[in-house]
């Protein structure tokens, strides 16, 4: 019982707590002229924490061929209206002309963002 109420608590403040660590885009998204991953999520989510450092390394990895961008949607309420996402995280990958040609909720593994990432770059 007593491990139950610690969990419900640390849970809990890791809700309400704000976060400020992590990385946030300026929410110009999708970037134009460039192929654009954008992953909307919250920084206190279990899964989009998961993800982060994935982001992180693929950002660099695509540096200047194509743009991943994070949108913490519980400081940007206005940025999951947009578009609409309902769950998190939820990953909106986007063409050079701003167009979504793909979306996913849930954690996605490396490999996958990779393989999405590459068959849109070599599409011109």
């Amino acid at each position: 019982m007593k491990a139950s109420i610690h969990c419900l608590l640390l849970f809990i403040s890791m809700i309400l707590l704000p976060v400020t660590e992590g990385r946030t885009a300026d929410t110009t998204a999708p970037v134009p002229d460039m192929v654009t991953m954008v992953d909307l999520g919250a920084h206190s989510c279990i899964p989009c924490k998961m993800m982060a450092p994935i982001l992180e390394e693929l950002e660099q990895q695509y540096k200047g061929k194509a743009a991943i961008i994070f949108i913490d949607v519980w400081q940007n309420k206005d940025e999951g209206k947009r578009f609409k996402v309902s769950l998190i995280p939820t990953q909106i990958f986007f063409d050079r002309n701003g167009k979504e040609v793909y979306r996913h909720t849930g954690f996605l593994e490396k490999q996958a963002i990779i393989d999405r990432l590459e068959g849109m770059l070599e599409k011109k």
